[in-house]
């Protein structure tokens, strides 16, 4: 009969203590280094934020405040700036016009997208061809976009009127019509952003479970009825998602005013951030630019509140 032998356990303790190797020297002196490198390249960005993004936000508030042209001492006269802007006739006509542009952004920039993105999911053949076409006018840049769409506009020989007497019907005066120039900028930031929210509805879409459809089938659900109790609740939240974006986004349209109309005609596409411009650039007004910025600033920062605990709520679902 064998005898099981039995260890101490301050032996065993002592016996892994001595067979256990020596530390590397060389390892942990490695791994010092890597996290100085990764702390070092913290440190740059967190000083590229604080000298671009950060110290110019603070630096607008504080002008805000003040009586502020270039060449001269800042004087402090706190809200004086927000009741000038705030009594100035472009003010109200700027963001009735942001307002109006965000407005129709969402209705012809929101919806188009989306179908487009399920014409797309549906396709069989040439699937990759088409998202390069959709996504090619998000590779132009913005000034391009600007100026092509403004000869496309123009009321003499642009394409746009061109098409119209081709097919025997009235013309427009487009860009330069008070009654049209503020649809014709949405026409265009549609165009130019269409592509990135298309691929982003696609993404959702195909991360849709297949089973969803194949029982919505079988109980005899027609298409429109898929898209309506399967696509849309699955796709909610980036949907809800897009939507914010998209109305902090066109709150800030600057360029399509700036390059296509010169915010008129008659102050008709004037928005915030081409008063803002104008205050700063054409004025020699910071106080006043600045005060404008803060109150965009606000709203903005409202929006961006909501993004975020919606963000965050998605991601304690998922």
């Amino acid at each position: 009969m064998t005898r099981t032998a039995t260890r101490n356990p301050v032996e065993t303790t002592a016996v892994r203590q001595v067979e256990a190797p020596p530390p590397v020297g060389g390892r942990g002196r490695r791994r010092l280094i890597d996290q100085a490198r990764a702390y070092a390249f913290l440190i740059g960005g967190l000083i590229c934020f604080a000298l671009f993004s950060w110290y110019p936000a603070i630096r607008a508030v504080v002008i805000a405040f003040q009586k502020y042209t270039p060449g001269s001492s800042p004087e402090w006269v706190g809200t004086a700036n927000f009741t000038r802007v705030w009594h100035d006739p472009e003010f109200t006509a700027a963001w009735r016009n942001t307002l109006v542009f965000t407005l129709l952004a969402l209705l012809i920039g929101f919806a188009i997208p989306f179908v487009l993105a399920l014409v797309l999911n549906e396709l069989r053949h040439w699937k990759a061809f088409f998202r390069v076409v959709v996504y090619l006018p998000v590779m132009i840049p913005p000034v391009v976009t600007a100026l092509l769409w403004k000869w496309f506009y123009d009321p003499g020989a642009g394409l746009a009127n061109e098409t119209l007497r081709f097919l025997h019907l009235p013309t427009s005066n487009w860009s330069n019509g008070t009654d049209t120039a503020l649809i014709s900028l949405v026409i265009v930031a549609t165009w130019a952003n269409l592509g990135g929210t298309v691929l982003i509805y696609l993404a959702a879409l195909q991360s849709i479970p297949g089973e969803l459809y194949e029982a919505a089938e079988l109980d005899g659900a027609s298409l429109l009825q898929r898209v309506r109790h399967v696509t849309i609740p699955q796709t909610r939240f980036v949907i809800l998602m897009l939507m914010l974006l998209q109305i902090i986004a066109t709150m800030q349209v600057f360029t399509e005013p700036f390059v296509i109309t010169g915010g008129g005609p008659e102050s008709a596409t004037v928005t915030v951030l081409y008063l803002i411009y104008k205050y700063a650039f054409l004025y020699n007004d910071f106080g006043g630019a600045c005060a404008l910025s803060v109150m965009l600033l606000v709203l903005l920062g409202a929006f961006s509140a909501v993004y975020l605990r919606l963000t965050r709520s998605g991601e304690d679902d998922l």
